[in-house]
């Protein structure tokens, strides 16, 4: 499964089939990040992609940012962006397979990314690697696709998926999402329980 994800997401960035992409960071993720006080939580961004959350988590002066994908191709490209950014920890691997222990991820675009069957692993995953009472914070696509990926879902689904590991602090429509995507994105805040 890892090696035929890596591939075709290898592939994406190669032919620079980025259709997902903001170009920037996501507006409700963005004013998420400007309510964080404490500058040196552990924020991991699974799914990083081109990570304009991690390059505005560095312009706010956060302090312990893990990004990791499993696309080679983007993770050199990331290393040249962030070369001399030594807050930033950036990884090339299967997130799956991955191991720390983090105050907060960053839920953009990875969640839709991945297979349907392949959700309760995520949430699972999710549960090992936040710290007590860490937070997952994002978006979620409240849609469904013609194509995929993204694979859409539902606040139904999504509830079922995390009420026996998570508490939910928020889960609703997103105000401030950008255009192409408004009304189609709930902003969530799910703590560990």
């Amino acid at each position: 499964m890892e090696n035929s994800n890596q591939t075709f997401w290898d592939n994406q960035y190669k032919a620079d089939i980025l259709g997902w992409d903001l170009g920037t960071i996501s507006p409700p993720i963005k004013s998420h990040i400007d309510t964080l006080k404490n500058k040196n939580i552990r924020i991991l961004i699974p799914g990083c992609g081109n990570s304009y959350e991690a390059e505005y988590l560095l312009e706010q002066e956060f302090t312990n940012i893990t990004i990791i994908d499993i696309a080679p191709v983007l993770v050199e490209k990331l290393k040249i962006k962030f070369r001399n950014s030594p807050a930033i920890n950036i990884i090339l691997g299967d997130f799956f397979e991955h191991q720390g222990e983090y105050d907060l991820i960053i839920e953009q675009t990875f969640f839709c990314a991945l297979l349907p069957e392949m959700r309760e692993d995520y949430v699972s995953k999710m549960h090992q690697l936040l710290a007590k009472e860490g937070t997952i914070a994002g978006l979620l696509f409240n849609r469904i696709f013609e194509s995929n990926p993204p694979f859409g879902g539902s606040q139904k689904e999504y509830e079922i998926l995390f009420k026996d590991t998570f508490n939910f602090i928020k889960m609703e429509e997103c105000q401030n999402s950008v255009a192409p995507r408004s009304r189609t994105e709930l902003w969530i805040e799910f703590q560990k329980k």
